[in-house]
């Protein structure tokens, strides 16, 4: 089996806590898993940098603050260190990193983990104070915006129910996250996934405004449509979670959109106990589905973790 590496984001932060939370429960369920915990460095101004290149007294309380920031991140990784040894992880698993902020801490972030080849990059989102709340929105959206290869989880609070929910619209970016999930846990305990496909309706996959008057036979085109795709969907994926030893614990479900898909995925991870969101990035119509599901289900997330898989 190859081995799963998942980049956790470590920051003096609740949501961080929450995160290193949420990882410490899921290393449990799936056995193996690597986490190395990254802190990025606050940045230095540059003009700090530029009168420390020329006035000796300056360069000195910049290399006293460079080295203060790099006692603070030893302190926050040991400490996160110690909340997953706590929480069963084999001390093996764990690496710490700390590196200065270059470009900015998302896409320090990113960089790191394409550089290492790491399955996906995981960071908290809600903190204590407004503050607080605003950067971790902040950090996640731009994860979220700007990943192009990298499976990116969000942790919001403390996520409720052990069960998984893969929201799947029949695209391959939807077949992709099936097979995150299924790369995730193959070969571990099968966790409870619920493989869920909200039928859309002709608004959730067309921009044109078409009022109260609908032309004739386009919704029928739409039901069509989605059952074919989601007929030959749901086997391709089935396989995938069979090859990981997962099948059995698998429900297929589908449900009526409520308001709007997003709200309606929410929902139903709610009721079904799923603390854990599974979405591809990209819907079966492009960006424009895609993109709208994901920025609900990220700006309705509470008390859950999305996973997002480009």
């Amino acid at each position: 089996m190859d081995a799963r590496k998942i980049l956790l984001g470590v920051a003096a932060s609740s949501g961080a806590r929450k995160a290193l939370d949420y990882v410490g429960r899921l290393a449990r369920a799936a056995p193996g898993l690597g986490v190395r915990l990254l802190h990025v460095e606050p940045a230095v101004s540059a003009f700090l940098a530029e009168e420390a290149g020329r006035d000796p007294l300056a360069r000195e309380r910049l290399a006293a603050l460079c080295r203060k920031h790099q006692e603070g991140a030893r302190r926050l990784l040991e400490e996160a260190r110690e909340v997953l040894l706590r929480a069963g992880m084999p001390p093996g698993a764990i690496e710490l990193e700390s590196r200065p902020r270059r470009e900015g801490a998302a896409k320090d972030l990113l960089d790191a983990a394409e550089e290492g080849l790491f399955d996906a990059v995981c960071v908290g989102r809600r903190g204590v104070t407004r503050l607080e709340e605003l950067f971790g929105e902040s950090l996640s959206r731009h994860l979220l915006e700007h990943s192009r290869l990298i499976p990116v989880w969000v942790v919001d609070g403390s996520p409720r129910g052990e069960g998984i929910l893969a929201a799947v619209d029949g695209s391959e970016s939807a077949l992709r996250a099936v097979d995150h999930l299924a790369f995730l846990f193959s070969g571990a305990p099968p966790p409870r996934v619920v493989l869920l496909h909200v039928a859309p309706r002709l608004r959730d996959v067309c921009e044109i405004d078409f009022a109260a008057e609908i032309p004739e036979g386009l919704e029928e085109l739409v039901v069509r449509g989605d059952r074919r795709c989601m007929e030959q969907f749901v086997p391709a994926a089935m396989a995938r979670l069979e090859a990981a030893g997962l099948a059995g614990a698998v429900e297929t479900a589908t449900a009526t959109v409520w308001h709007d898909i997003a709200d309606t995925v929410l929902r139903e991870a709610r009721e079904r106990e799923c603390g854990t969101i599974v979405l591809g990035r990209r819907g079966a119509g492009g960006s424009f589905f895609g993109g709208r599901v994901t920025r609900g289900v990220f700006r309705g997330l509470a008390d859950a973790a999305l996973w997002v898989v480009p």
